[in-house]
């Protein structure tokens, strides 16, 4: 296993205790970040994003489940284990998988995940119609 894939998920796991004085050993200064809801440019954008989110949760893990880790790619499959005070009293988990280009620092990080099962299910009134348009869809 590469060691900063390695370093990557120690970062990663416990996001009530993220590392942050490591983060410009695994960063590159002009990183690329995207998620469903972002896309950040730089390494201070990032930090400036993760930490107030972070710092928001009562509990956070990811589990990582599958890796596939091809000269300066890896994907990571996992599942992120949370419980935010803003989303209720609920452990909650999301799966998803985080798209990594690295040389000696990750220079391009996206993170895929259902967004609606992470916030929108959570809401009661959107939350409702979410999971019957889902249901309706399969059946």
């Amino acid at each position: 296993m590469d060691p900063l894939i390695t370093q990557f998920k120690q970062f990663y796991g416990d996001l009530t205790q993220l590392p942050v004085s490591q983060f410009n050993r695994l960063y590159a200064d002009d990183v690329i970040f995207r998620d469903p809801v972002h896309e950040l440019r730089g390494g201070a954008e990032l930090l400036s994003y993760l930490e107030p989110l972070c710092q928001g949760l009562d509990f956070g893990r990811f589990e990582y489940l599958d890796e596939l880790v091809q000269g300066d790619t890896a994907y990571i499959k996992w599942n992120m284990n949370f419980r935010n005070p803003k989303l209720g009293d609920r452990m909650q988990t999301v799966r998803g998988m985080s798209h990594i280009q690295f040389n000696d620092r990750i220079y391009y990080h996206e993170d895929v995940y259902d967004l609606g099962a992470m916030l929108y299910e959570q809401v009661p009134v959107v939350g409702k119609l979410t999971r019957w348009l889902k249901y309706r869809l399969v059946s």
